[in-house]
């Protein structure tokens, strides 16, 4: 699990990274945000195209589909590759601190994987805080996870499924990891991409102490995701912070973050349990990168994207 120190000092923070993190930070100053905007108002902003960072067109052969056990007003959005059975099948979870976000915003990365690899990808568009807080999200995902363990030979043409997820999409993903071992008796995903995730929700060190605006994630924003998500919960759960549980029979795992982001600990911290608990996993990170950098048209956002493809590329072959 070693990695090379030098990776956390200024010196190895390109100028590229340096412009995109400084242009982000002015971009952000008055930007409509959860400190300065209604939460409806945000929401409504964004399906529409608007915002700091705008939601990628969505796909237009995308399915919505309708699952058992989700909540009302939740379900999944299905790409398939074109002309011939998918290859597997990719369950991807999409960010937004649980309270903002929807499925198609990943249609675009999720697209590339089915023309890479020729997955299938099934993204979950689970309920949202602070109208669903915990375990709306969580059990939507399950319930995901389930059908489509139960369903994906006769859907998909596949058994082989991978699971995937940025942000509190990643916490979604290891959650939903947990819960399939554990309710479900299945340990049958074949690798887990998780990318600058959240995993203790009562905080790691570097959420606490943050960067400053240059890690695009501030604590004041992570306070008010957490009290809306998790209001009055024991964020000490495993349930809700799996950094906290035991990690045993997992899949292998790799970790993004960057070094300027506040989610720093939470990928260092868990890769090192996830390995401890016998499992297989890499860490990748990233000099500079601030939260959501893997997005940014910069070399390290085009290495994060390229790494994790080759990871579920592996995955793939290996599985």
């Amino acid at each position: 699990m070693s990695f090379d120190p030098s990776v956390f000092g200024e010196d190895a923070v390109s100028e590229e990274t340096r412009g995109f993190v400084a242009a982000s930070v002015a971009m952000r100053e008055g930007a409509p945000s959860l400190q300065n905007m209604d939460l409806v108002d945000l929401r409504r902003l964004m399906d529409e195209g608007g915002g700091a960072f705008p939601v990628p067109e969505p796909v237009e052969r995308a399915e919505d589909r309708d699952v058992p056990g989700m909540g009302e007003g939740a379900n999944v959005r299905i790409i398939r590759p074109e002309g011939r059975e998918p290859a597997g099948v990719y369950l991807d979870i999409h960010g937004g601190g649980w309270v903002i976000g929807r499925a198609r915003m990943s249609d675009q990365a999720n697209l590339a994987l089915v023309e890479q690899f020729g997955l299938a990808t099934v993204s979950v568009d689970y309920r949202l805080a602070p109208e669903h807080p915990y375990p709306a999200g969580p059990d939507d995902c399950e319930a995901a996870a389930v059908w489509l363990v139960e369903q994906t030979a006769a859907e998909f043409g596949t058994e082989r499924l991978l699971i995937g997820g940025g942000s509190a999409g990643a916490h979604l993903a290891a959650v939903t990891l947990l819960r399939m071992r554990d309710r479900h008796g299945f340990t049958g995903f074949l690798g887990a991409n998780l990318v600058y995730g959240v995993y203790d929700l009562s905080m790691t060190p570097s959420q606490r102490l943050g960067v400053g605006p240059e890690g695009g994630l501030q604590r004041d924003a992570i306070e008010a995701f957490y009290g809306m998500f998790i209001p009055e919960v024991d964020t000490t759960d495993a349930d809700v912070s799996p950094l906290n549980a035991s990690l045993h029979d997992l899949p292998p795992a790799l970790f993004t973050v960057g070094t300027y982001d506040p989610l720093l600990d939470d990928s260092l911290f868990m890769h090192a349990r996830w390995l401890a608990a016998g499992n297989e996993s890499e860490l990748a990170v990233y000099a500079g990168g601030p939260h959501g950098f893997d997005a940014a048209p910069i070399p390290i956002g085009r290495q994060a994207t390229e790494r994790a493809q080759a990871f579920i590329g592996e995955r793939l072959a290996g599985g």
